[in-house]
């Protein structure tokens, strides 16, 4: 691991209403990251939330 910060390989993704996808927000666990996009998703707008994990890179 470097300086860099925690390996964060989950992902929360968001859709407007025009398709265009956001990456939200990188979390440690699939829970933590479910648990965020639940939470936006009950705002109640039309946006689509889901979780997504990253692809592992190569390390030497």
């Amino acid at each position: 691991m470097t300086d860099s910060g925690a390996v964060l390989p989950w992902l929360v993704i968001r859709q407007d209403d025009n398709g265009n996808r956001y990456r939200v927000g990188r979390y440690a666990t699939q829970d933590e990251a479910q648990k965020i996009a639940d939470g936006l998703d009950r705002h109640g707008h039309k946006q689509l939330y889901w979780v997504e994990r990253t692809s592992r890179s190569a390390r030497p």
